[in-house]
């Protein structure tokens, strides 16, 4: 039996992970869906096991907050979040969670336990994932599968230091961090902590004063 484990798609099936799950058996999806229409993507490709996430508001309604269920031999638990999960996890094979963004693939005892990611929009520099999980005799074997992100032509000239100052001023002021800030614009994550990191701890400084403070 093979699976195709996901989570946190927020409204966005990219072609790579369609074509990752291309052949699998069933598809479990580890909440934040947020829309119908993702899930009846899904279901063109194979049965769907979904869980309801933060993020899925009236529409999921009529999806669970937890699946507990045998499938191919297999003992299953899925929920969105961690710490919603049973404090007893022996009685199952593989317990999906989603909700982080973040890969990861523990072992408790002889229960799998595995974060899948997301494949739908990338927060912040993390990595585009989702799961191809082979069962056998009990047995689940999971291989990552990482979707590139292309990446971003900045919006601001790289070589214009002044005008990336005054960008991440601007932003830093509305609330935004470092690596928003270096998302939102493809400014250089390392400069953009840079300049955050010394505005704020220099109150009033100016564009000139924080170059002059980065030798510029």
């Amino acid at each position: 039996m093979i699976l195709g484990l996901i989570s946190d798609t927020h409204n966005l099936l990219r072609p790579e992970a369609l074509a990752a799950l291309e052949g699998v058996d069933a598809i479990l999806h580890a909440g934040d869906i947020n829309s119908q229409q993702i899930l009846n993507q899904l279901q063109m490709i194979a049965p769907v096991y979904a869980v309801r996430g933060n993020a899925d508001k009236e529409w999921a309604e009529h999806l669970p907050p937890f699946l507990n269920f045998e499938l191919g031999g297999l003992h299953i638990y899925m929920t969105h979040k961690k710490k919603d999960l049973p404090p007893d996890l022996s009685p199952y094979d593989l317990v999906l969670i989603g909700h982080s963004h973040q890969y990861s693939e523990t072992r408790q005892g002889s229960t799998l336990i595995v974060n899948p990611g997301s494949c739908g929009p990338r927060r912040f520099h993390q990595p585009i994932t989702l799961v191809r999980a082979v069962a056998e005799n009990k047995e689940i074997t999971v291989t990552r599968i990482d979707i590139a992100h292309p990446s971003r032509t900045p919006k601001i000239d790289p070589t214009d230091i002044a005008a990336q100052i005054k960008v991440v001023i601007k932003e830093v002021d509305k609330g935004r961090g470092a690596a928003k800030i270096s998302e939102k614009y493809g400014m250089d994550p390392a400069l953009t902590e840079q300049i955050v990191r010394l505005y704020l701890t220099h109150p009033g400084v100016t564009v000139d004063g924080i170059m002059t403070k980065m030798g510029l």
